[in-house]
């Protein structure tokens, strides 16, 4: 790997897979990736710069060096969009003579960067003519000196890679680190690690959470050296060579080099850090642990903490269109926004889910981005989907006024309401009798859905009466299953009815807000069933204004065939490819959350898998029930992304409260506490219970935990908890 000190190239080694992938992943190098795919090729420089042909000189430079490695990089270039793939199998089909060793597309496409086993028999322009030769394709032949670097592209664009490749790595590094020309050396730091987190990701963590993400340095290196110490030696054995092998030398030069004098004062700072009492895990050690684990579930997505996932480069023709006319950045959360509206299309339509079970297209997304970022990108494309609907509801409000006006309220005799009546737009103000006579209107009309979209989540409350937060929690948990909705009322001028609910929206809010909203929503399967995106901008991209496209009739008339389509279906439509689509993705997430040991992650992947199976089943009614790569692709993506934006903005939640549950379960044993409980308790009564029980802290968790999954409620006026039939039913013959 190619890095710059004093203007100068140098080189350092990659000694694994994981490593170089991290270092592709990044989330800088994946928006890189996809801007310079996007046209902007001038940023190609900002790539990271990688070279497979020489090692470095003693000093750790690249210029001028004339030592081979044992591999040879190759740079193929200028083929055309037909011949891509041609290359590409002939290459593969010859990896084993040609001893291929990693294989990349280019960051600009039309070519291939190539890795292959040297013979060292042969210059390194005789090794790039034997291998052009066997392949049957030319190489750059400006790219022939064997310091020549390669702009790495991302993971997503990584063909090949054999882990020979990095055999030579742990040789360089040794090079570098122990160069006999300094008078001291830093002590190589190894890669180890703790119940699987690298101990450089412990310490980087360390210093984000408490010191702002700065190192230390000259001034407080003593101070903050001795505190880092302090803090990680329960997890090191308490043992001296253990910690100076995980903890950098903060005394050490740039260049690696230490004086005596330099390493004596390290040695002694985390001497005396191991003479400090032991008082077991400290707290800010377990909130550095909790922190790497709330990032392995967003790892777990395929995205960084900075960038989520990549889209497909290649989109289903219906998504390519909704999101031609904004900018690169804006696209994922114009793809994840369109299909409230565009599901609101299809009425008396189910799918059959791998389990048999049956849904309709409900989706309900959730954009959270900063203020000012830009949300309102979605607007455009969502108008355009909803115009025909916005137009059959036209007349159909004018009919509804009408006949308000002639039957006034407390009217005795009233001409009986039109039957077909159906509004599908609402506004974001409304009370209980007009949303559920909406419910009602679309359920008797075909069996359709009602639509809202509104510029802060806060206003979802207005939609019913009761103006609160947890009555749309309610609707959101019996929308996304199609649950019975309404009222019963038996006045004259009352709204009566029950039905299905199928209610689709948009919302968006910012981070701050989302958390606030969803508190106590996270862990009762509400937050799952949300389709959440987000906006993700550099403070590079700040200075681009957000030119948008033209939005006119030639993408109105592009855009009628596919809601035309959505407008026909009915039916049970079933689809193999999607149903083992979304089978392959319920193992793969099994194995994820496994392997990042993510139980927010496992949980909220579940409906995640189920939104994004409907989003393809509707791509498969829109494209004429036609399933392609593009459609599998995008559903792949569209999983992850959802679910990455979740662990982002309400992970770190879930996976508090879902520990905090497991250890209730673990401390209460077969004596739940709250079994123990009578139906009607005060809080008094609950801390005694809990100190009989040997319990530590206030409660509050558990308490807000039982409010949370409908096992209490709290008494306002009595000042009692009270627990729910639900609770009691279930536990009733335990």
């Amino acid at each position: 790997m190619i890095y710059y000190k004093d203007g100068a190239k140098m080189m350092r080694p990659v000694q694994n897979r994981k490593e170089y992938l991290d270092y592709r992943n990044g989330g800088e190098q994946q928006q890189l990736v996809q801007r310079i795919r996007a046209g902007e090729e001038t940023l190609k420089h900002k790539l990271l710069q990688m070279n497979y042909s020489c090692l470095p000189n003693d000093d750790g430079s690249l210029k001028g060096s004339t030592r081979m490695s044992t591999t040879v990089g190759m740079d193929i270039d200028h083929l055309s969009a037909d011949e891509m793939p041609a290359v590409r199998e002939r290459i593969l089909a010859k990896k084993d003579e040609l001893g291929l060793k990693m294989m990349e597309e280019s960051a600009r496409g039309g070519g291939y960067h190539l890795v292959f086993a040297r013979r060292p028999e042969l210059s390194q322009e005789e090794n790039l003519k034997w291998a052009s030769e066997l392949i049957s394709v030319a190489y750059d032949s400006g790219a022939k000196d064997i310091t020549r670097v390669f702009f790495t592209t991302s993971g997503n664009e990584l063909i090949y890679l054999d882990d020979e490749v990095f055999e030579e790595a742990e040789q360089v590094d040794t090079v570098i680190q122990c160069d006999s020309s300094k008078t001291s050396v830093t002590p190589v730091t190894t890669v180890t690690k703790y119940n699987g987190m690298a101990f450089s990701e412990i310490i980087a963590k360390y210093w984000e959470l408490y010191n702002g993400g700065k190192v230390p340095t000259v001034g407080d290196r003593n101070a903050l050296t001795f505190e880092l110490a302090v803090t990680i030696r329960s997890i090191c054995g308490y043992d001296l060579e253990q910690l100076m092998q995980v903890i950098p030398n903060y005394w050490a030069a740039p260049d690696g080099t230490c004086t005596q004098d330099d390493m004596d004062e390290y040695r002694k700072t985390i001497e005396n850090a191991l003479k400090e009492p032991r008082k077991g895990m400290p707290y800010r050690l377990k909130q550095v642990l909790q922190a790497l684990k709330s990032q392995a579930g967003i790892k777990a997505c395929g995205g960084t903490m900075t960038a989520p996932p990549p889209m497909p480069k290649k989109l289903p023709p219906l998504i390519k269109l909704l999101t031609k006319n904004v900018p690169w950045y804006y696209k994922p959360a114009v793809a994840s926004a369109v299909f409230p509206a565009l599901g609101a299309h299809l009425h008396g339509v189910k799918f059959r889910y791998w389990d048999n079970v049956e849904h309709e297209a409900t989706f309900m997304n959730l954009l959270v981005g900063r203020q000012s970022i830009g949300k309102g990108s979605i607007k455009k494309p969502i108008d355009y989907i909803m115009e025909d609907i916005k137009q059959r509801d036209q007349p159909n409000r004018e009919r509804e006024a009408e006949w308000k006006r002639k039957n006034p309220t407390g009217k005795q005799k009233k001409d009986p309401r039109p039957a077909d009546i159906c509004i599908q737009m609402l506004i974001d103000n409304l009370t209980d009798a007009v949303f559920n006579q909406r419910i009602v209107d679309a359920h008797n009309n075909g069996q359709r859905y009602i639509f809202t979209i509104v510029d802060e989540v806060e206003a979802l409350k207005k939609v019913t009466s009761k103006n609160s937060v947890d009555e749309v929690g309610l609707l959101i948990r019996k929308a996304f299953d199609n649950s019975l909705a309404g009222q019963e009322r038996v006045g004259a001028d009352s709204v009566s009815g029950i039905a299905p609910l199928r209610w689709n929206f948009n919302a968006s809010t910012t981070p701050p807000n989302a958390r606030k909203f969803f508190y106590k929503m996270v862990n009762d399967g509400t937050v799952g069933r949300l389709d959440v995106a987000t906006i993700i901008r550099n403070d590079d991209d700040d200075d681009e204004p957000p030119i948008q496209g033209i939005y006119d009739e030639q993408f109105a008339a592009e855009l009628k065939p596919y809601i035309d389509r959505l407008e026909a279906a009915n039916g049970l439509i079933e689809c193999p490819q999607a149903k083992k689509l979304s089978l392959d993705i319920r193992i793969e997430n099994k194995e994820a959350a496994k392997l990042f040991e993510s139980e927010a992650y496992r949980v909220l992947s579940y409906r995640a898998n189920v939104i994004s199976w409907l989003k393809g089943m509707l791509l498969y009614v829109a494209h004429g029930y036609r399933w392609d790569k593009t459609i599998a692709d995008f559903v792949r993506w569209s999983e992850q992304y959802n679910l990455w934006c979740k662990m982002l903005y309400f992970g770190d939640q879930l996976e508090k409260e879902l520990r905090e549950e497991v250890e209730i379960q673990r401390r209460s044993g077969p004596k739940n506490l709250l079994r123990l409980l009578p139906d009607e308790f005060t809080r008094e009564q609950y801390m005694l219970m809990r100190q009989q029980q040997g319990r530590q802290g206030d409660g509050d968790s558990a308490l807000r935990q039982w409010q949370t999954r409908g096992h209490l409620v709290y008494d306002e006026v009595s000042r009692r908890y009270c627990k729910t039939e639900q609770f009691k039913q279930k536990y009733a013959n335990l």
